[in-house]
């Protein structure tokens, strides 16, 4: 996992062949006034912008989840947005099985830590990192940027 500001984003170019094309989409764009769904941006690319109330940190938990085909890069761009956090390798309780369809995999273990992003700033989770987000208690404006594995 990676938390950082999008003034950074450049640092992170390396780590994955499509991060620099994902990381210009969101200096090139007025995130504040993106419509709300999903697009296929590129072949390796999926944007999906989504606003709303947080929830809980119980009604968050219950999509404690994990990728396998994909690493999420999540921004925020209205908040505060907290997140769950935990390594995959330490999670031992299944909630289901793997959607190969959705590319999602849910656990019932609690989260190690909680971490907050504020306007501005990013994270980018990794196939072993478990995560719940939309914890607030306000509304929350974000963009997850889907980048295939």
């Amino acid at each position: 996992m990676i938390v950082d500001s999008l003034n950074n984003a450049a640092k992170y170019y390396g780590l994955h062949p499509a991060f620099e094309k994902a990381f210009q989409f969101l200096k090139e764009n007025d995130l504040a006034n993106l419509a709300d769904g999903v697009t296929q941006y590129t072949d390796d690319l999926k944007i999906i912008v989504n606003s709303g109330n947080g929830n809980s940190k119980e009604q968050s938990l219950v999509h404690f989840e994990c990728h396998d085909k994909n690493i999420d890069i999540q921004v925020c761009v209205a908040g505060p947005e907290t997140y769950a956090w935990k390594p995959r390798e330490k999670c031992v309780s299944p909630n289901g099985d793997y959607s190969d369809e959705k590319d999602v995999r849910f656990f019932f273990d609690q989260p190690d830590m909680f971490f907050e992003l504020n306007p501005g700033q990013f994270t980018i989770l990794f196939p072993d990192d478990v995560h719940a987000a939309m914890i607030s208690n306000g509304k929350i404006k974000k963009i997850v940027i889907k980048v295939k594995i």
